[in-house]
């Protein structure tokens, strides 16, 4: 699959979330602008610091609208364990059957997980920016996404 481009539809995922709900992307339509962040796995390095970093600036993005749907191929209860640690506060998406790294063509299949990478979605569906890591070691600070986020009311 390829990456999806700004300005086409984003494609739609039912994922299970640490909530306990299945979360549905189209369900913001109309709702929220949403930043989805794929992350390869709970409890690494990079990984750990990004969403301890979302965690801190929640209210920045919650500012703006913005719902941050953080989706890592791990399971729910393993996500569980990584939000109750760190005291996420946004719920984390389990990808473990890899549908939505899939078809947002982010999963890394010799390594079995996604790469990191990020795709801010409009109320109306469609992708207004993506980035996809050159590796899973790499993360965009979130200034550099909030700057992203600020282009969507202009």
């Amino acid at each position: 699959m390829r990456v999806p481009a700004a300005g086409t539809p984003a494609p739609d995922f039912s994922l299970a979330s640490t909530s306990g709900e299945t979360v549905t992307l189209s369900s913001f339509k109309g709702k929220a602008n949403v930043l989805l962040a794929f992350f390869p796995l709970a409890f690494t390095s990079v990984c750990t610091v990004e969403m301890c970093e979302f965690r801190d600036h929640f209210d920045q993005f919650a500012g703006h609208g913005v719902t941050v749907l953080p989706i890592s191929v791990d399971s729910v209860p393993t996500l569980n364990e990584f939000k109750s640690k760190h005291h996420l506060r946004t719920d984390l998406l389990s990808d473990f059957k890899r549908e939505a790294s899939t078809a947002y063509g982010v999963l890394l299949p010799d390594l079995f997980f996604s790469n990191r990478a990020y795709f801010l979605i409009d109320r109306t569906g469609t992708v207004r920016w993506s980035h996809v890591e050159s590796s899973p070691g790499q993360k965009r600070e979130n200034s550099e996404i909030l700057a992203e986020i600020a282009t969507l009311a202009a």
